[in-house]
């Protein structure tokens, strides 16, 4: 193992560019950019030029921030927010989630026959293009669901390819959603669904942090996060992050929990360290070497994505919905949860928090039976 694969030497720059990110946004342009989309372009500069791994040759870190961290920071996110959140902004967000995952389906339907994927792919090519439809409607989860039935993961070429396309295309679709609510505000104004005031703002730039009220915060998230597990060994059927998610907003309620310090710091450091593990996955090396199989699949999921943002933000328009809900709609059927929840706190929307998330684990269920379908009649 070199030096530059060493988890220490890897958790250590995974925060220095997370520091660098957060550093750059406090100035005149870089502020237009935003820290979640600085953190992804930093780490996938940093990771292609070698000074980290990419998350193709693997790493314990990375793995440990999918599995652990990035929960942990959905759940410690949650605790700032309040329920009545949801019932201001449910149903709009429920109804652009839907009309994204339908764009989805049109999207590989209209890529299929446009690419005729299955010359280049082979006998696995439904199978992928069920994974894609999965991953566009709810996230990384029905991706992995789709692959280990149809064993795509035992072709391991294949499983590259499609792991390192869809980060590719992924990634800036992510970085798309945060830029374009701005900018489609100023030139076509929807009115904000829940207009915050000062009294009501919940996501700080700064806050003290105490050490009971640090002891408190982990404290419930690991606890809540092993009574998840618990609750999924018993009950496989019900996914770790709907109990996490709902352990906590039944917290959140509490008023002790709400009188906490610390819980979007530590929450969004945690977000932003995920984002930066996003960016360790665009490899472009590995792309490089797939040939024509990885023109083929970056035409294909580009098509996927384009139609997917036409879709929702063309039918978001028609609607005049709220071009924050259209954007954190449209990344929970992306990048499912957690970069529903980083979009809303990019945005500077608390009020979407709960309802990205929600809607994201809804993705998680949806998403996988919509892509065992579209495998299914294209196989």
């Amino acid at each position: 193992m070199t030096w530059t694969q060493d988890p220490l030497y890897v958790s250590g720059m995974l925060c220095a560019f997370v520091l660098l990110a957060v550093w750059l946004a406090k100035f005149k342009g870089w502020k237009t950019i935003g820290t979640p989309i600085l953190v992804i372009l930093i780490t996938a500069i940093a990771a292609n030029f070698g000074f980290i791994p990419t998350a193709t040759n693997g790493n314990p870190i990375y793995t440990a921030v999918f599995i652990y961290l990035a929960p942990m920071g959905i759940f410690i996110a949650l605790l700032e927010v309040d329920l009545k959140s949801l019932k201001k902004a449910g149903w709009p967000i429920l109804l652009m989630f839907c009309l994204g995952g339908l764009g989805t389906i049109v999207g590989v339907l209209v890529a299929w026959f446009l690419i005729q994927p299955a010359a280049e792919i082979g006998p696995m090519a439904n199978a992928v293009a069920g994974m894609y439809t999965g991953t566009y409607i709810g996230g990384s989860i029905n991706f992995n669901a789709v692959a280990l039935s149809y064993q795509v993961n035992e072709n391991a070429d294949l499983f590259a390819a499609t792991t390192v396309v869809d980060n590719l295309i992924g990634t800036p679709w992510i970085i798309a959603t945060l830029i374009l609510p701005k900018y489609l505000q100023s030139f076509f104004p929807r009115k904000k669904l829940l207009p915050l005031t000062n009294e009501d703002q919940k996501i700080k730039a700064e806050e003290s942090i105490s050490i009971a009220s640090l002891a408190s915060i982990l404290g419930l998230a690991f606890f809540s996060m092993a009574i998840s597990k618990l609750i999924a060994q018993a009950f496989p059927q019900i996914p770790e992050i709907i109990t996490l998610t709902t352990l906590a907003l039944i917290l959140a309620q509490i008023p002790f929990v709400k009188k906490l310090s610390g819980t979007h710091t530590i929450g969004f450091f945690l977000i932003l360290l995920f984002l930066a593990t996003i960016g360790t996955l665009c490899d472009l090396s590995t792309l490089a070497g797939l040939g024509d199989l990885a023109g083929t699949l970056i035409l294909f999921v580009s098509i996927i994505v384009l139609t997917h943002g036409i879709v929702i933000f063309g039918l978001g328009a028609l609607l005049k919905i709220d071009w924050d809900v259209i954007a954190v709609a449209s990344q929970a059927n992306v990048g499912g949860n957690t970069t529903a929840l980083a979009s809303a706190e990019s945005l500077n929307r608390p009020d979407l928090l709960i309802p990205g998330v929600l809607v994201g684990s809804l993705g998680n269920a949806l998403g996988t039976y919509a892509g065992f379908f579209i495998a299914g009649i294209l196989g």
